[in-house]
């Protein structure tokens, strides 16, 4: 049950693990621009040299695709919908088998930097120069958003500065790109993926103390129907069944790690294709640990509020607030903890960053200055390298100020990088396995399946699933009493679970007057992840 007391709130201690956080990311920056004679060439910059190992190129796809998204957005989802989203497990399985197998073999035998450039080799320049618009278009949207979606959620729980905090991670995550390059990205990745398990590993053992042990928090979630594991129905229609997350996640996750630019640039830059197999291998092993860490993060949040849900009871204002919230409730006696599980949820932020303002130079070096300027030297192409990276970096703050402005646009923002994914895994499926395909019907497939998926993707903003599609759990209000007597929350136990509120949305859908409560950063699990 929900304590009596208040939530915590933050205090000098918080403020300091969280800088601490960002200044040991700048100075890994500042190392790799000198060590080793520095940074010479565009390829050690955007590739470090090709010299990477398995190890740390696996803690960096792990972190790369783990944004502040997913630590707060996944933690809710299971807390909302149950321990099914557990089943991504077998879905990372297949994504890393593919990668492995199918994409990487190609990429590394051509030694290519972007990825951009095998459209070029397989079809013709249009096809690449289409390709890598959309890539730059999509990775710049996401990249503001992902920055700026989970700076507001905290700031509105904890009371963290928001543009503080949104410029702090954003100027921090551009210095150390633009000064140590690749390798600084990777080795700075390494740290964060470690602040991320600390700051989950904190959560997940004060509150299995608080509650009586992991037993209790499985049991409260077990009566709560959120082991909810095995769930057959094979209605593509639904939120999460055991097919729409297998074969809808492996599509969605394969176009991230087997075609976008941020990861594949990781693998290729491994010294040997041994070397880039390992690293996919060892990350999936990864992913399950993160996987297994959001899960029960979520389900100790139910555990602590399965009586009185801080989201119906109007303590939170959206489900991805719910994690700051337990943070701040269960931690409050520990200062500087509730800063760790602020600096987990930025690390998240600064890994996803790094990676896209690294890969978006990567490939405007290679496939937009290069084609047009061949004559120009290594040296010039390293500073323009450079140069790209702080661009690329002051763009992706001034996507989250505009961020900020979008209101109901955000989470169709945050769906274009689905939508872009899609067909991209097409294009480069169709080079790949198809050996008869031609330009023309690749450049007429890409438009074709993007004008689709862009067709479907507004069309579920504008009319958002009604509840028996998502079926979310019940939450229940009832012990929220105990906290307040009685008294300013009295009408929350008229709407002891969450299909009461979710009749809302029935009755908004109808009137087609507005959209569903604002969830910018986790309304579509197949989003959550990344």
């Amino acid at each position: 049950m929900a304590s009596t007391r208040g939530i915590g709130t933050f205090v000098v201690w918080d403020y300091v693990v969280f800088a601490g956080m960002l200044l040991i990311s700048a100075v890994i920056g500042i190392y790799y621009a000198f060590v080793g004679g520095g940074q010479k060439t565009s390829k050690d910059f955007l590739m470090g040299g090709r010299r990477m190992t398995a190890v740390p190129v696996a803690m960096s796809l792990t972190a790369s695709f783990m944004s502040a998204v997913t630590v707060l957005g996944t933690p809710s989802e299971v807390y909302r919908f149950g321990a099914i989203f557990s089943i991504f497990a077998i879905t990372y399985f297949f994504v890393v088998v593919l990668s492995a197998e199918v994409f990487l073999p190609v990429f590394y035998k051509l030694e290519i930097t972007s990825t951009y450039e095998y459209l070029g080799l397989r079809f013709n320049k249009y096809v690449r120069l289409c390709g890598t618009i959309l890539f730059i278009v999509q990775t710049i949207l996401y990249t503001g958003i992902v920055i700026y979606a989970p700076a507001l959620a905290l700031n509105q729980v904890t009371g963290f500065d928001l543009w503080g905090a949104v410029v702090a991670t954003g100027v921090v995550c551009t210095f150390y790109c633009t000064m140590g390059g690749l390798k600084a990205v990777i080795w700075t990745d390494v740290f964060q993926v470690g602040i991320m398990v600390a700051g989950f590993a904190s959560v997940i053992i004060q509150g299995s103390l608080i509650q009586g042990g992991i037993s209790t928090i499985l049991n409260d979630a077990y009566n709560g129907g959120r082991l909810n594991f095995w769930n057959f129905n094979p209605n593509p229609l639904q939120r999460h069944t055991f097919w729409t997350i297998v074969i809808g996640g492996t599509f969605t996750w394969t176009s991230i790690y087997g075609v976008n630019q941020s990861q594949v640039q990781r693998y290729i830059s491994c010294k040997s294709r041994f070397q880039a197999k390992m690293s996919l291998y060892i990350n999936l092993v990864a992913l399950w640990l993160i996987l297994a860490c959001t899960v029960l993060c979520g389900l100790t949040l139910y555990s602590r509020y399965h009586d009185c849900d801080p989201w119906t009871a109007k303590k939170v204002s959206a489900p991805d607030q719910l994690m700051p919230y337990l943070v701040l409730d269960i931690l409050q006696d520990y200062p500087g903890l509730p800063g760790l599980f602020v600096a987990c949820a930025y690390s998240g932020t600064l890994s996803t960053v790094s990676s896209s303002i690294n890969a978006l130079a990567a490939v405007t070096v290679e496939d937009l200055v290069k084609p047009r300027f061949p004559s120009l030297s290594e040296r010039s192409l390293f500073w323009i390298s450079q140069g790209m990276s702080v661009l690329f970096g002051a763009l992706c703050i001034g996507m989250a100020a505009l961020a900020s402005l979008m209101g109901a646009l955000l989470q169709a923002a945050l769906s274009i990088f689905g939508m872009v994914g899609g067909p991209l895994l097409g294009l480069f499926a169709l080079g790949i396995l198809v050996p008869f395909a031609n330009s023309i019907g690749a450049l007429v497939g890409l438009l074709a399946g993007f004008a689709i998926s862009l067709w479907v993707g507004i069309g579920a903003q504008l009319y958002p699933p009604l509840p028996e599609r998502t079926m979310p759990l019940s939450l229940e209000t009832y012990g929220c009493n105990s906290t307040y007597n009685g008294t300013d929350w009295m009408t929350t136990t008229e709407m002891p679970s969450s299909t009461s509120a979710f009749q809302v949305y029935n009755i908004e859908r109808r009137k087609k007057t507005k959209h569903r409560p604002q969830i910018p950063t986790n309304q579509r699990g197949l989003f959550i992840q990344f």
